[in-house]
C-alpha cells in the first residue's frame, strides 16, 4: 500500500498554473506543443526497439538447444500482456502525468527485455524448463510494460491538438511504430557484432544475446530520458490555456469537467457505458483480424502456391512499408477532406480493402499482382487501424481518453488479433481451405463497414459552420 501510495503521488498530474496573457503566447504555444509532439513521436518509437526482439533471437535460441514450439509459448505471452495492459493501465494513465508515465513504461520494458539474457545464459537448455518459464514471465512484462506507450500519447493528443487537427498529427506520430520496428533488425545484427566479444569472448554463439535484448534494452532508457525532457503533461501545467480555447475547436462532449482528475471507477464507468466506444472497438477487431491475417499469414499462403521464399520476403516487406504513406493520406483525409470525421474515411478505406484482398485471392498464381494487392491492401487497412485510435479520443471526454482508446486496442489484440487472426484463420485454412479464408477476410471488411457506420450520424456536428 505504501508503495502503492508513492507510486500514485509520483505520477499524479502536475497542478494547473496560472493562465497567461499577451501576443507572445501563441508563438509559445506553438513552440511547445511541437516539442511535446518530437517528445511522445521519439518516446513511442523507443517502446517498438523493445516489444518484438524476441522474434528476432529465435533463431540463436534453436541453435542452443531450445524448441519451435516452446519459444511459441514464450512469443505469445507478449501479444495477450499487451492487449490487457493497453486497456488496464490506460486507467492509471488517465490519472498521470505522461511525462513521467510514458518514460516509466519504456524503461520498466527495457530493462524486462535486457533480462531475458538472464534464463539463457545461467539456466539454459539444461534447465530448460525453468528457464522457458522465466523467459515467459520476462516476455510478458515485456508486452505489459509496453501497454504503456501509447494512453500516455493519446492523453497528450487530446490536451495539444484539436478535433479537427488530430487526424493528421496522429497519423505522422502513428509512423514512430513504423521507425522504431525497423530498427530491431540492424539493432540486432550490429549489436552483436559491435558488443558481442566484449561480453562473451570467443562464444559466438551467444552474440545474438547482446544484439537482440542489451543493446536495444540501453538504446530505449536512453530515448526515455529524452521523452522525459520533451514531454509536458497539458497546456495548462505551463500557464497555457486548454487547446479547446487555443484552437476554438471542441468536441462535441467537452467540458470544463473534462479537464479535471476523476476516480479509476468513473473513467470505466464513463467508456463502458459508450455505446458508440464499443462499436468503434468491435471494428477495430474485424479491422486487425485483416491486418494480421493478411500480414502473418501472406508467407504461407505464397509459399505454398509455389512461390520462393526470397518474393515472399518483398511482398511482405511492401505490405508494411505501404503503410506509411497510406496511414499519413488517411489522417490527411480524415481532418482536410472529412473535417474531423473518422467513420467515412475509414468505411471508405475498408471497402478499398475488400477490394483489394479479392482481387488477391482471384491472382494467387500471379507474384506481380499479389505484390501490387499487398501493398494495397497495406496502404489502406493501416489508416483504419489509426483512426479509429483517434475516433476513441475523439468520442471520450478528455479525462478518460486513453483508457476509450485502450479499449479498442484491447479487442483488436486479443480479439482481433490473438482469437480471429491467429487461431480461428489458422484452423479455417487447415480445415476449409484457402477460399474460406479469404472469404473471412471479406467478411470482415464488410462487419467492420457496418460497425463503423453507427457512429456516422455522432459525427455531422463537425460539418456546421463555427
Amino acid at each position: 500500500m505504501i508503495i502503492f501510495a508513492y507510486m500514485s503521488s509520483f505520477l499524479a498530474p502536475p497542478p494547473h498554473k496560472e493562465i497567461m496573457t499577451g501576443p507572445e503566447v501563441d508563438s509559445i504555444y506553438k513552440r511547445k506543443r511541437l516539442q511535446v509532439f518530437l517528445g511522445i513521436f521519439i518516446g513511442y518509437a523507443g517502446f517498438y526497439i523493445v516489444r518484438k526482439n524476441f522474434s528476432m533471437a529465435i533463431p540463436g535460441l534453436e541453435a542452443l538447444g531450445f524448441n519451435t514450439e516452446e519459444l511459441a509459448i514464450v512469443l505469445s505471452m507478449n501479444a495477450i500482456a499487451y492487449g490487457f495492459s493497453k486497456f488496464l493501465m490506460a486507467s492509471i494513465s488517465d490519472r498521470s502525468d505522461a511525462r513521467k508515465f510514458l518514460p516509466l513504461g519504456l524503461v520498466m520494458a527495457a530493462l524486462s527485455m535486457a533480462f531475458m539474457i538472464v534464463p539463457v545464459q545461467w539456466l539454459g537448455v539444461e534447465r530448460k524448463g525453468w528457464a522457458i518459464a522465466l523467459m515467459s514471465a520476462l516476455n510478458f512484462l515485456v508486452g505489459w510494460f509496453n501497454g504503456m506507450g501509447w494512453p500516455p500519447c493519446g492523453r497528450v493528443m487530446t490536451h495539444w491538438f484539436s478535433i479537427k487537427e488530430r487526424g493528421t498529427w496522429m497519423s505522422v506520430w502513428n509512423c514512430a511504430h513504423n521507425v522504431g520496428g525497423a530498427l530491431v533488425g540492424p539493432m540486432a545484427t550490429y549489436g552483436a557484432v559491435w558488443f558481442g566479444s566484449w561480453f562473451y569472448g570467443a562464444h559466438s554463439d551467444h552474440y545474438f544475446l547482446i544484439g537482440s535484448f542489451v543493446f536495444p534494452a540501453a538504446v530505449a532508457i536512453l530515448i526515455a530520458i529524452i521523452a522525459y525532457c520533451m514531454i509536458r503533461d497539458t497546456p495548462q501545467s505551463l500557464g497555457l490555456p486548454s487547446i479547446e480555447k487555443w484552437s476554438g475547436h471542441a468536441a462535441k462532449h467537452y467540458s470544463e469537467k473534462s479537464e479535471e482528475v476523476i476516480p479509476v471507477k468513473e473513467i470505466f464507468k464513463t467508456v463502458l457505458s459508450n455505446k458508440l466506444l464499443w462499436y468503434i472497438a468491435f471494428a477495430n477487431a474485424f479491422v486487425y483480424m485483416v491486418r494480421y491475417g493478411c500480414l502473418d499469414w501472406a508467407p504461407k499462403i505464397l509459399t505454398d502456391k509455389g512461390i520462393d521464399i526470397t518474393s515472399t520476403g518483398w511482398a511482405y516487406f511492401a505490405y508494411e512499408f505501404a503503410a506509411i504513406p497510406g496511414t499519413l493520406f488517411c489522417g490527411w483525409l480524415s481532418d482536410k477532406v472529412f473535417g474531423g470525421r473518422r467513420a467515412l474515411p475509414t468505411m471508405l478505406f475498408m471497402a478499398l480493402v475488400a477490394v483489394a484482398i479479392f482481387i488477391y485471392w482471384q491472382n494467387l498464381d500471379n507474384l506481380t499482382v499479389i505484390i501490387a494487392c499487398l501493398i494495397a491492401i497495406g496502404f489502406f487497412i493501416y489508416g483504419p487501424v489509426m483512426l479509429i485510435g483517434v475516433q476513441a479520443l475523439d468520442l471520450a471526454p478528455k479525462n478518460a481518453a486513453g483508457t476509450a482508446a485502450g479499449l479498442t486496442g484491447f479487442l483488436g489484440y486479443v480479439l482481433g488479433t490473438a482469437v480471429l487472426a491467429n487461431i480461428l484463420v489458422g484452423f479455417v485454412m487447415k480445415s476449409g481451405g484457402l477460399d474460406t479464408v479469404f472469404i473471412m477476410f471479406i467478411s470482415a471488411c464488410v462487419i467492420s463497414i457496418l460497425l463503423m457506420g453507427l457512429t456516422y450520424r455522432a459525427e455531422q456536428y463537425l460539418t456546421k459552420k463555427e
